[in-house]
């Protein structure tokens, strides 16, 4: 068995880096020239949606990734939510964007701002780059990210902010939550289920497995405050907690 497994790890090895990564960044090159090239012609709700969606799919494909969905019954493609989501691994995004089936723009990391073509066509496509350095500019961002919250496109944010070490749920911060209270938008939690395994933090080493995606029911923030939020946040924290597989808990 031993003998059998180091087979399949090579196997894959050689395919990762002799397959998966060349047709991936001929892959994200177009992507990121389609974002760019048509986005500002004809609007970033359709262009700088669905060829980053299509990428995303493929890329999880291209791994050889099994890939589950539960509770897209719980979303109305039409309304406007903020999703709120465990950060497991790199293939959350790809697992997000490509399977939710809902329009989204995400808050993210300003170092990804960096990457060549990717930076640029992300802020072409109406994703909001998180800037920490001072408390005025965490304001700046969030206003940012309410403005792309219309006709029905969602925004997606991490919660705990950076990706998972051990694989355990980290403690979340209240950025998406104040968003869903000041807009009156429901909250959606999301659990992610694999793809810490999939491609660890700090690893460039791809691992195929399963990963599944939780849709949870959207949570009400029309009667909610400002006062409401540690509640809000516990509450949400608590309900992606309960869809973790027993390995994460």
């Amino acid at each position: 068995m031993k003998v059998v497994k180091i087979i399949k790890d090579v196997a894959f090895f050689l395919y990762q880096w002799l397959v998966f990564v060349p047709i991936f960044i001929v892959l994200t090159i177009l992507t990121a020239l389609i974002v760019m090239i048509f986005s500002p012609i004809f609007g970033n709700k359709f262009w700088g949606y669905y060829p980053p969606k299509w990428w995303s799919k493929l890329t999880c494909w291209l791994a050889l990734c099994k890939v589950k969905v539960v509770g897209r019954e719980n979303l109305d493609p039409k309304q406007s939510y903020v999703f709120a989501a465990n950060h497991q691994g790199a293939f959350d995004i790809f697992l997000v964007y490509g399977f939710l089936n809902q329009n989204i723009k995400w808050v993210q990391k300003q170092s990804l701002r960096k990457i060549p073509l990717v930076g640029k066509a992300s802020e072409i496509a109406g994703h909001v780059f998180v800037d920490n350095s001072s408390a005025a500019s965490r304001v700046a961002t969030i206003q940012k990210a309410k403005k792309q919250i219309v006709d029905g496109v969602s925004i997606v944010m991490f919660p705990e902010g950076s990706r998972t070490r051990n694989g355990k749920l980290g403690r979340f911060k209240r950025g998406a939550f104040q968003i869903a209270i000041d807009m009156k938008l429901p909250i959606v939690p999301i659990t992610i289920n694999g793809s810490y395994d999939v491609m660890r933090v700090g690893s460039c080493i791809i691992r195929p497995g399963k990963m599944e995606m939780i849709i949870h029911k959207p949570i009400p923030t029309e009667d909610l405050s400002d006062k409401d939020i540690p509640a809000l946040v516990q509450h949400t924290r608590d309900v992606i907690y309960s869809g973790l597989w027993e390995k994460y808990k």
